[in-house]
């Protein structure tokens, strides 16, 4: 099996190396450790022996609802190996090795990608084709703004109680309506100040960290309440602590029209891995698969490999025996139909090998860790996802679909040292200022060329103080779920 070698470029940008380099490990998970540690030392499980893998039989996995049973056939695939960095209480994988490995290797490719990535031609042909569609989108939006201007002017004599864009905003108070049974649900009041125009948001529910958990039905079904009048799909990053059934069930008691990527992390807790699976097992068979578009298995679980000093073609093959493996199982779940599986990762560690076992690919794509000033993010992000992955997943024949699994603009930071993504003046900073120009230039732009992707991100989260920077800070609320202010949500429509 081909392995297509990420791009090892190296990095011009010194703070890419060393941004994280004195942030200590997070604190420990049941029998696993987190270290910064080229070798981490600790208590740490074989995930090759997990009683799940053995269900698998010999066989193919490529392309949609991918067959189960495929095993790599990278000679060290069987190797007892580390494959961490979550540890320490972080849904979405973050650990102190984890954001390290981030700047790092995200850095260097990042790097070659904003000066041009593989030669300046292709560059300039995709900046020509994303501000062509910009250019269209810009006259939907004139169309659009010119259809309002014109209902405004009709209604106003009968209604002068529109939205102020005052900081409370207007809201109107909305019951609605289950779809499938038609009975009312759960009132809750509208911002006018949200619209519905993002593809996709990455969401981490409250309080899922274990082994404390603590998450709640009601704190979900608040955040869908919001998320619903910005979205209709949204992003997990795992199974921890029942978040499985209680989106499904907020969503459900909402009323609104929402869809999900179910998720399963993936490190060396061999326990924490087969809870989530019966978790995700039990929400399917109590919720349906109506409202979940995919399983996604493992979130940056290659990079965090990497991390450890294990290759990143190694990290591939044992995450894809992995997938093969959750096939397997999720065929004998019996459910009304077989969801694609997929894995997020990095958007500089997408490869043939992978592409070729996955049925989608979520790729991180962040212009702040890559260095690049805010009046070029929106054009880089697309260059750089279309060149290290959709590309990429073209080339093989299964052609997995990919979108984008984390991009944004993060709005402060904890300290004045990491406000700056290395970028001179303010076109680097940390921002409320920034991230309203990243939404402007990248969310109706990509709507309009049929990016697909998942805005980083909804709400700040206070706990990953622990990790420092920006960190805590790339929502578009705060942690008490009030919209920013200075912040105005674009306005068009998406797929």
């Amino acid at each position: 099996m081909s392995y297509a070698p990420v791009d090892n470029r190296a990095s011009t940008y010194s703070d890419v190396h060393d941004y994280y380099d004195a942030i200590p490990a997070p604190h420990r998970l049941t029998g696993t450790f987190a270290s910064p540690a080229v070798t981490p030392q600790g208590s740490f499980v074989d995930i090759n022996n997990s009683p799940r893998w053995s269900t698998a039989a010999a066989g193919s996995s490529s392309g949609m609802y991918a067959a189960a049973g495929a095993t790599p056939s990278e000679e060290d695939v069987g190797d007892k190996e580390w494959i961490g960095g979550a540890v320490g209480g972080d849904p979405q994988g973050r650990s102190a090795a984890r954001l390290a490995q981030r700047r790092n290797k995200e850095g260097a490719s990042y790097a070659a990608a904003g000066s041009g990535m593989a030669g300046a031609a292709v560059a300039g042909n995709r900046r020509r084709g994303w501000k062509r569609w910009w250019v269209i989108a810009l006259g939907v939006l004139a169309l659009v703004a010119l259809g309002v201007g014109l209902g405004v002017g009709l209604t106003v004599g009968r209604n002068k109680s529109s939205a102020s864009g005052s900081k409370t905003g207007s809201t109107t108070t909305t019951t609605t309506t289950d779809g499938d049974s038609g009975n009312s649900t759960t009132a809750f009041t509208k911002d006018a100040r949200l619209h519905n125009s993002f593809h996709a948001f990455a969401y981490t529910p409250q309080n899922v960290l274990l082994p404390a958990c603590g998450a709640s039905l009601a704190n979900i079904t608040r955040d869908i309440h919001l998320l619903s009048q910005l979205t209709d799909k949204i992003r997990l990053y795992g199974a921890n602590c029942n978040q499985t059934a209680l989106v499904l069930q907020a969503i459900q008691d909402s009323g609104v029209d929402m869809r999900i990527y179910a998720a399963i992390y993936v490190d060396s807790n061999e326990q924490a891995y087969e809870d989530q699976v019966a978790a995700v097992e039990s929400a399917l068979k109590t919720y349906g698969t109506e409202r979940v578009m995919g399983i996604t298995v493992g979130n940056e679980y290659i990079l965090n490999a990497q991390s450890a000093g294990t290759p990143a073609a190694t990290a591939t093959a044992t995450l894809l025996a992995r997938i093969a493996a959750f096939n397997a199982t999720q065929q004998g779940w019996a459910l009304d139909r077989m969801l694609p599986v997929g894995t997020s990762d990095a958007g500089s560690l997408m490869s043939t090998t992978l592409a070729a076992g996955i049925d989608y690919f979520h790729a991180n794509v962040h212009p702040w860790f890559g260095t690049v000033g805010i009046d070029q993010a929106a054009d880089w992000t697309y260059n750089f996802f279309q060149e290290f992955d959709v590309d990429v997943a073209n080339s093989v024949p299964n052609q997995p679909p990919c979108a984008i699994a984390e991009t944004g603009w993060p709005t402060q930071s904890m300290t004045t040292t990491e406000a700056n993504n290395g970028v001179s003046g303010s076109q680097g900073d940390a921002s409320i200022a920034n991230l309203q120009t990243f939404l402007d230039t990248f969310v109706c732009a990509a709507n309009a060329n049929g990016t697909d992707y998942f805005f980083f991100e909804a709400f700040d989260e206070p706990w990953k103080a622990q990790f420092g920077g920006v960190e805590p800070y790339w929502g578009l609320f705060d942690s008490d779920r009030n919209l920013k202010e200075g912040i105005t949500i674009p306005q068009c429509s998406h797929t």
